[in-house]
């Protein structure tokens, strides 16, 4: 058999390998330094959550969402008519350390997060029933948060 022919041979026949036993990953970091990792987000949020009164925590950045429920928490925040420059909002997509970090923080399993005065709101769907409902417009206006008549 020639070369050419072997190698045609070869190729057309199916590939059976052993499945590859799974490995959990191994942290090079030890406990301690593990939560010293974890001091060190926390006050980075601690710091990121008092920036502003409205603090959004969300997918991509307000002029451009990553998710849909990002674009949904900025609309009602817009809708609502919370004053621009009492809001700051950070990308979690940016920060690996940080996407992680806000869930543990709040002890909320999704994003986006919404804090208002350093206190946890909500995500997007506690968002949409308080804005449906009415109690978000009188939460704003009770904050202080809200852009006023006169500077519209």
């Amino acid at each position: 058999m020639n070369d050419e022919a072997k190698l045609v041979r070869h190729a057309a026949r199916p590939v059976i390998r052993a499945p590859i036993p799974f490995r959990a990953p191994v942290s090079p970091l030890t406990p301690f330094q593990t939560r010293l990792l974890s001091d060190v987000t926390r006050s980075a949020i601690d710091k990121a959550v008092a920036s502003a009164p409205v603090v959004l925590f969300m997918k991509g950045t307000p002029e451009m969402p990553q998710c849909g429920f990002s674009a949904t928490v900025i609309k009602i925040l817009g809708m609502q008519g919370v004053n621009p420059d009492k809001f700051a909002a950070f990308n979690v997509l940016e920060d690996a350390e940080l996407r992680e970090g806000i869930k543990q923080y709040s002890d909320w399993p999704t994003i986006p997060q919404l804090y208002v005065d350093k206190e946890f709101v909500g995500g997007c769907d506690i968002l949409r029933t308080m804005h449906t409902n009415g109690e978000l417009a009188k939460f704003f206006e009770d904050k202080e948060v809200l852009v006023l008549e006169g500077d519209a």
